[in-house]
Parts: structure tokens; sequence; C-alpha cells
């Protein structure tokens, strides 16, 4: 399974929790939960995937992620990205509305992906997938609310979680703030096992809480309702450069 399929594009017809198992075959990977408000990230291998009730729990030491498998309808391979020489194949978990879920990408090339999935029902798909045009962001502004609480969090230097969550999904990661870098209209923060993606505007104010000992603030949008961002510490001084942003 090392060569190429003739198309670039497959179905898998096994069930979800079936191919999310997997997933530790395939070495270092990117699990990736995305709105159009937030893209959260964590890359590196999964060492187990376990079942916790109706969700499937993909854990290791840059992952900790949980799946709701009821709601995947489809799952889509995509070899098609490459990069320097090397593909990076992925796979998109659907809902029934054909919006992913989740979605995998594979860090070691084909190999160790195709490897991970031998024996899986596949189906090449003739329709090529659709490419979504480039939106052009204007550059993250400088009080722009996203950015507060992350470059609060950077300078008070404290541990801090940076949560996401949509239907079906919720994943986490836990560090210190490296670095906030606004570009391309997105206000960026990246580790080596972790990416956060936040456009501009995305974030309309932040409402503070306590949730058991850990201050938590969540971030809303526009419309008042929460965007699936949350971000929590065990020390209220993580956030204290925030000021008039969380509310």
């Amino acid at each position: 399974m090392t060569d190429h399929a003739p198309s670039t594009r497959r179905s898998i017809t096994d069930r979800a929790d079936t191919v999310l198992q997997r997933l530790p075959q395939i070495g270092k990977l990117m699990i990736i939960g995305k709105t159009d408000a937030v893209t959260h990230e964590r890359i590196g291998p999964v060492e187990t995937v376990e079942h916790d009730g109706d969700l499937l729990v993909c854990r290791g030491a840059a992952h900790d992620s949980r799946i709701e498998t009821a709601r995947i309808a489809s799952m889509i391979i995509d070899i098609s990205s490459v990069m320097r020489e090397q593909v990076y194949p992925r796979i998109d978990f659907n809902d029934a509305a054909g919006n992913a879920v989740v979605s995998v990408v594979g860090f070691g090339g084909l190999e160790p992906f195709e490897a991970a999935l031998a024996g899986l029902s596949l189906a090449p798909l003739a329709e090529a997938k659709a490419v979504s045009e480039r939106k052009e962001r204007p550059e993250v502004a400088i009080d722009d609310p996203g950015r507060a609480p992350l470059e609060a969090a950077l300078a008070s230097g404290h541990r801090i979680t940076i949560a996401f969550e949509k239907p079906g999904f919720s994943q986490r990661w836990t560090g210190v703030v490296p670095k906030v870098s606004p570009g391309m209209g997105f206000i960026n923060v990246m580790d080596g096992d972790f990416h956060l993606h936040l456009p501009g505007g995305s974030v309309a104010h932040w409402t503070r809480q306590k949730a058991g000992d850990r201050t938590q603030l969540i971030a809303l949008g526009s419309d008042g309702q929460p965007i699936g961002l949350s971000l929590s510490a065990e020390d209220d001084a993580a956030f204290d450069v925030v000021g008039e942003a969380a509310e």
C-alpha cells in the first residue's frame, strides 16, 4: 500500500471507532479541531485511544482529544497535499452535513499512513475536492480582544490551558505561552506540539468565571455566544493584564 492510489481521495466505509483506533500506528500526526472562528491543533504521536462512554479519547504526551463517534457520518482520505516532496495525508471525519467533526494529518509521509490503514475498506472517489477560496483578512488590530488574555498569559509566564470545544469534539493544551504572533489576519500561538489560529475579530469579548479552583475565560463572538474557545489557569494573575477585556 505504499504506492499512490489512482485517486488522491478515498472514502472509508468502516466504523469511525475502528479507524480512530488505528491512529497510534500512524506515528506523528496532527489532530485538528476547527470552526470559522477557531483552529486548535495538537501535534505528536497518539499513544492510546480509549472508550469513555459514548466518546473516544485520544491521549498522549501531545494529545488530549475527545470525539463523539456517533456524529461521524463519513470519512474521507485525501493525499493531495504535498510539501517539499513529502505527502501529508489527511482524514476528514465528517458529520452528516459534510463538515469535519475532526481532521487528522499524518506527518510521517504516506508509507506509515497507508500501513496503519491496511485492511480497511477503502473506495476511490471520482469527484475532486472543492477548493475553498482563501479569504483576504486584514491585519489583526492591536486592540483586538482576542489578543489580550493570550498576551497577558505570555507576560505572566503562568501555565494556562487553551481548550476548544464544538459539537462532537473537544481538545486542550496546557503549557506556558511561548509567543503570541499576529500574522496573515490571525492571532497565532505556536509551540512544538500545539497550534492555535484565531482569526482577527473572532472574539468580541471574554467572560470570566470560576471553574473549581481555576479562573476561566470564555471567548464570546459578536453575537454574544461562545465560539468554543476558553482559557483557564490556577492562578488569577495569569490574566491580570486583561483589564477591561474580560468581564
